[in-house]
């Protein structure tokens, strides 16, 4: 056998060497592109679920209101803050003890368009009010924008798992607003720890005519 031939087939060893070595060091990126597609999809996954339920509102999904009892115990009348003689604008809210159970406050609408109203036209809008925590919540103060809206609550105290029905009135004849689109808002103060002023809004076109 000559000299060049054994040097050839070393040669060819060598190169098929090379090229086996070249394919298993390729494969290694692959092997990883499984687990780093996981890894994102998971991130993705936690992303999607925190925006889900950290944002405002976010338990109103998992909370039954169709079948949630109505409280009645502590109906509330709810009036403009000027019409309200004799009302202590600084009194404390009372809260719960920090290392107890605590009330959960949930309002799964804040907002509400009337659209085109009459003139002198009275229009009203319920909002539902859910306690999603584990202590009573209690409203200690309520109170409208404006005199032409006031707001009466079926209760001032909701025990966990209940909720309470607010019925919002808004009459448009109260001032002379025609022509204009007005917004009027409802004030609750609560002895939720988290979310203790929480705001109620309205707005209504109201047409220059009937």
């Amino acid at each position: 056998m000559s000299r060049s031939s054994t040097i050839s087939r070393r040669t060819s060893k060598s190169q098929r060497r090379t090229r086996k070595g070249g394919r298993k060091g390729r494969a290694k990126p692959q092997r990883l592109l499984p687990f780093a597609l996981i890894a994102a999809g998971a991130l993705l996954l936690v992303g999607i679920l925190g925006y889900l339920f950290l944002r405002p509102g976010a338990g109103a999904a998992a909370f039954d209101f169709e079948s949630a009892k109505v409280a009645y115990d502590e109906p509330l009348h709810a009036v403009h803050e000027m019409d309200m003689p004799g009302m202590n604008m600084s009194k404390p809210i009372p809260f719960l003890p920090a290392d107890g159970p605590q009330p959960v406050m949930l309002i799964p609408t804040t907002f509400y368009d009337f659209g085109s109203i009459g003139p002198t036209e009275v229009v009203t809008k319920e909002f539902i009010i859910a306690n999603v925590g584990d202590a009573p919540l209690t409203i200690s103060r309520a109170y409208t924008t404006c005199g032409c809206t006031t707001a009466d609550f079926t209760s001032a105290v909701i025990p966990p798992g209940e909720i309470s029905i607010v019925t919002l009135r808004l009459d448009a004849g109260f001032h002379d607003v025609r022509g204009q689109t007005v917004r009027r808002g409802l004030i609750i103060e609560n002895n939720d720890p988290k979310n203790s002023n929480v705001e109620i809004w309205v707005r209504a076109s109201v047409r220059a005519q009937p």
